[in-house]
């Protein structure tokens, strides 16, 4: 019998939960890390461990502590200089430590993309300070995107179209920072017809792609995403070969979420994570694997088979409105008793600790074989509404 490979998971959100029940389908032991307990990962995992990751010290004291055969990042904020001296002693991090330091950070990640490999980019400036900042603004021009060089999930994320609005989104970017980098990245507002994620796995046998997911953000987090999102063939090959050049310049195995712009035939480079992305949650209906599967396999080394569309799919964000530590939820049956026939309705809730405001605390997943991704998207959007946090 093959030994069980253990996994130190570092980051416990509900991205790392999917994974986490991945993983363990497939054997592994799973030791789910993150900066509160009861996370949602550490709900479903063999064991947990409450740390700052951005503590290094204690970084490397939990990974003494485990020895993992695979250490998988799933947050930005860690400590990165010790995942790079842990690999060096022989340790598997996933994709690389390397990875991890490019894409940890959007500057870095932007560097390799636009100067390394030469790919389309919206123009950018970088800035540390507010005044910076407002010098950058004036450059590439208003209207522009404000974002932290070090986030999730959209946090710190603004757009400004008015010179009276960069105070506020500097503020706002400060605030949404993760770790203890206070640099912002100034973009050039890009006229595009649609923005995608493009799942992009990278295996000891080659490069797979799903199909590409559509989505659509709110004060820079993902409110709904649909796959597959129409394209065209040559956008489509494109996009293929943009998100293989980044992915192989970073090496490793696993996930990765691959973010473009695109107008027409055009396809811009706009982000990456090297792990499973909020917006391919949607696969959890999708596809025969979902993005969490395929994240595993690629860690582990396991065959991954053709990828089947099961039909047009979506997802949509279950928010929470205020900040509480207790409350509950109601309208599961409601929210997954379909008002269409041909829809497959099903969802995840997160089982976080607390809510606040505009927390995803779930998602709802809705699923058309025959219908259209429009069809589907009303009906997890129509799901997501009936689903209630109630608060004591």
């Amino acid at each position: 019998m093959t030994a069980t490979r253990k996994i130190l998971l570092l980051g416990s959100g509900e991205l790392g939960r999917e994974f986490v029940i991945s993983a363990k389908r497939l054997g592994a032991h799973v030791v789910a890390c993150d900066s509160y307990a009861g996370a949602p990962a550490m709900q479903v995992a063999d064991a947990a461990e409450v740390f700052s990751m951005l503590d290094g010290a204690e970084l490397g004291a939990v990974i003494e502590r485990h020895r993992p055969d695979f250490i998988v990042p799933e947050i930005e904020a860690i400590r990165t200089e010790v995942l790079k001296e842990y690999e060096d002693k022989g340790y598997a991090v996933v994709p690389s430590a390397r990875a991890t330091m490019m894409t940890m950070n959007r500057d870095r990640i932007r560097e390799v993309a636009a100067t390394e490999l030469g790919l389309a980019t919206s123009r950018y400036l970088y800035a540390e300070s507010l005044d910076e900042m407002r010098a950058a603004v004036a450059e590439i021009g208003i209207p522009c995107v404000i974002k932290p060089v070090m986030s999730s999930s959209g946090k710190g994320q603004s757009a400004v179209t008015r010179a009276d609005q960069v105070n506020a989104a500097w503020t706002y970017a400060v605030a949404g920072m993760r770790g203890d980098r206070s640099r912002v990245i100034v973009e050039a507002f890009v006229d595009f017809d649609y923005e995608i994620t493009l799942l992009t796995v990278r295996t000891r046998d080659g490069v797979v792609f799903c199909d590409p997911i559509g989505h659509r953000q709110e004060r820079g987090d993902y409110q709904e995403s649909w796959q597959p999102t129409p394209m065209t063939e040559a956008a489509i090959a494109e996009a293929q070969r943009m998100a293989k050049a980044v992915v192989d310049n970073l090496g490793g195995y696993g996930l990765f979420g691959v973010e473009f712009f695109v107008k027409g035939d055009q396809v811009i480079f706009s982000e990456l994570s090297p792990r499973p992305h909020d917006t391919g949650m949607v696969t959890l209906i999708s596809q025969n694997l979902s993005e969490f599967d395929l994240h595993a396999r690629a860690i582990l080394g396991l065959p991954i088979p053709t990828l089947t569309q099961l039909g047009a799919a979506a997802s949509a964000v279950i928010l929470a409105d205020r900040d509480s530590a207790d409350f509950h939820v109601e309208g599961l049956a409601e929210a997954l008793t379909p008002e269409t026939a041909g829809i497959e309705l099903d969802l995840r809730i997160f089982n976080k600790p607390t809510t606040r405001r505009w927390r995803r605390m779930g998602v709802t997943l809705a699923l058309a074989r025959t219908g259209t991704v429009e069809d589907a998207r009303a009906a997890a959007k129509k799901a997501a509404e009936k689903v209630k946090l109630v608060y004591s």
